[in-house]
């Protein structure tokens, strides 16, 4: 038998006890059946069955200011963070699967007890953790299936329900497996170029912008790894920094900073912010396209880019 190696508790429904006379439970656990044998099976269970108990309907706990259907709000959002590091083991099918049955089981509660702050708490962490650009687990696939649903879920406001459409909008632009938008850039030195004439097996497109320390991190953390050098040096990867804004001397005043192997560029008319090319909610943003322009990473943490880059 695999140990899998989590902190798995759980359980949810809001009932009639009193939450004053009600001391907090753990969040109840969930049990790997004896037939799963391998990591990967186990990690596709728990992605599916974390919130079984949790979002039982059978489930009558107090729901306040402080507790979600029994359970402190501060350990249920810990929960959630441990599920989504679950989702980045599964596969984006049974990623999906997991997140829309959580949506629904959400769902049923709220129909169950209006009064529940269930179905309001996960639409908040949705947003925290899945959609937030300085989520550190953002994840725009991850979120347009949550905000599809809530674009046309009448128990919020027409004013919510535009917002989640936008959002929804916004996350199906460049998704993984879509060919990347194409567009034009100037580099640095005046030459006219665009996305799909950079030939190499890999690019890591890196939207930039001068001064910014998070971009700084990136560009020193690529720098300072001997195997993206290598990368690079053999035309297997390509870098694409691109500046998006209009400071465009205080951006060429930075180019010593950035490697002359590099693509560095700048969009002349501001056709990506204007047009939304691209969805760059703040910046640094970070894309890692294949040989055919493919979207492999979307907007993906720097670290959890890098990873990918050095283990290719």
């Amino acid at each position: 038998m695999i140990i899998f190696i989590l902190t798995v508790l759980a359980a949810a429904g809001c009932g009639q006890k009193k939450a004053e006379q009600f001391t907090a439970l753990p969040f109840p656990d969930i049990t790997l059946p004896a037939m799963i044998q391998s990591q990967q099976d186990a990690a596709d269970y728990y992605a599916a069955h974390f919130w079984d108990s949790f979002l039982s309907p059978e489930r009558d706990f107090p729901c306040d200011s402080v507790l979600v259907s029994g359970v402190r709000k501060s350990d249920l959002e810990q929960k959630y963070a441990n599920w989504l590091n679950i989702l980045d083991m599964v596969s984006l099918r049974n990623s999906e699967k997991a997140i829309t049955k959580l949506y629904e089981k959400a769902l049923a509660c709220e129909m169950k007890d209006t009064s529940s702050n269930v179905f309001e708490t996960f639409r908040a962490l949705a947003d925290k953790y899945m959609y937030d650009a300085n989520s550190p687990m953002r994840n725009e696939e991850y979120y347009l299936h949550y905000a599809g649903r809530l674009a046309s879920y009448e128990g919020i406001s027409a004013e919510e329900r535009a917002k989640y459409a936008r959002h929804a909008e916004e996350c199906a632009l460049n998704r993984l497996g879509q060919k990347a938008t194409d567009f034009r850039f100037t580099d640095n030195r005046g030459r006219v170029r665009n996305l799909y004439s950079v030939k190499a097996d890999f690019t890591l497109l890196f939207f930039s912008n001068p001064g910014c320390e998070a971009c700084l991190n990136i560009i020193n953390m690529l720098k300072g790894e001997p195997k993206i050098a290598q990368m690079i040096s053999a035309g297997h990867l390509a870098v694409v920094n691109m500046y998006i804004d209009e400071d465009l001397q205080g951006w060429l005043d930075y180019m010593p900073i950035y490697p002359e192997e590099w693509y560095n560029g700048f969009d002349a008319e501001l056709v990506i912010r204007n047009e939304e090319l691209y969805s760059v909610r703040a910046i640094p943003s970070l894309y890692l396209l294949d040989k055919e322009k493919r979207v492999i990473l979307k907007d993906a943490p720097e670290n959890k880019m890098m990873h990918y880059l050095v283990n290719l």
